[in-house]
């Protein structure tokens, strides 16, 4: 007899032994029914979350993109009333900017800018920087005095520049009264063309120092104590403490801080038009109100009004960019 070979055998499931035949094989796991499920959950997802966000992508395509893209296509056209009848606004290029760069107000209108708005930055921060440093220190009612700071940027703006309208008048305003008490004569805010600039940019001092002061204040509250604790300990006097701890640590806010508050600045129209209306004599006029008056002036020339618009726009962005590339620079240095 030969060797035993070995039998081709089968393997039948009895009591104890597992039936394999078709399940599949190690390794796998059986899917369907599942994918179809998942895939409805990921797309109920996706359409809750698409549901989310549509409101505020139709707000800033709105309110924001289509206003943009339209002033920057109105610049570049000579668009009057007629054109809301006849739908006709030639294309003249640059003209309507060659136009606004020539004019005799142009460059007294960026002087102005530019002096109402370095002169509210400054203003502002220090102002706000002294509060903030004033409140950091717990006291009695600090909350309270702190909350009632806040009063000048609740207020809408339109209550507010009528406020200080009245207390800037020559002759029943509180201001000069004020003034009275001390011999000095009643001076013109809002009539006289050498002071209107300086009244507009008190009147925005005040409305922008509760921001500075509240970004400020949480910058202050993040940096750790111990530091001031070890900086005492060196001997180190409050003005050495302010300018090698608080200041270098308060970078980054200041930066936002100034930032927000060169955009905001730029861009102030309601302040100076409920007070001075840009005048008397253009004395107060900026970008901004210069702009509206090109646009809905006697004349109504908006591709203007449009172009001393996007000027202003330009000088925004510039300095937008100037940030990024701050903020960069430092994280690199970090």
């Amino acid at each position: 007899m030969t060797a035993a070979q070995p039998l081709a055998t089968r393997t039948v499931p009895g009591d104890g032994e597992p039936a394999t035949r078709g399940l599949p094989a190690r390794g796998t796991t059986r899917t369907t029914g599942e994918r179809p499920s998942l895939r409805q959950s990921r797309r109920r997802s996706q359409l809750i979350a698409w549901g989310f966000l549509a409101p505020v992508i139709v707000y800033l395509v709105v309110f924001y993109a289509y206003p943009i893209v339209r002033n920057l296509l109105m610049g570049f056209q000579e668009y009057t009333v007629l054109s809301f009848v006849t739908g006709e606004a030639p294309f003249i290029g640059l003209g309507n900017y060659l136009d606004v760069v020539s004019n005799p107000l142009f460059w007294p209108t960026v002087a102005n800018t530019a002096i109402f708005t370095v002169a509210s930055l400054v203003f502002q921060f220090t102002i706000g920087l002294a509060l903030a440093q004033f409140f950091v220190k717990r006291f009695p009612l600090s909350t309270v005095l702190r909350s009632l700071f806040l009063l000048p940027w609740l207020l809408p703006l339109i209550v507010s520049g009528s406020v200080w309208k009245w207390m800037l008048d020559k002759d029943y305003g509180i201001i000069n009264a004020f003034l009275g008490l001390f011999g000095i004569p009643a001076v013109g805010w809002t009539v006289d063309p050498s002071v209107s600039l300086i009244a507009v940019i008190i009147v925005n001092i005040w409305i922008g120092v509760p921001f500075n002061m509240v970004i400020l204040y949480g910058g202050l509250q993040a940096i750790p104590e111990s530091l001031y604790e070890a900086a005492a300990l060196d001997g180190a006097g409050p003005w050495r403490t302010f300018t090698r701890i608080t200041i270098p640590l308060l970078r980054p806010v200041t930066a936002v801080v100034l930032l927000l508050g060169l955009v905001y600045t730029l861009k102030v129209f309601d302040v100076i038009w409920i007070v001075t209306q840009g005048g008397p004599a253009n004395s107060s006029q900026t970008l901004s109100t210069w702009s509206y008056q090109l646009s809905f002036g006697p004349q109504l020339q908006f591709g203007l009004g449009a172009a001393a618009g996007n000027i202003l726009i330009l000088v925004a962005f510039v300095f937008g960019l100037i940030y990024i590339h701050a903020q960069r620079r430092m994280e690199e240095e970090r």
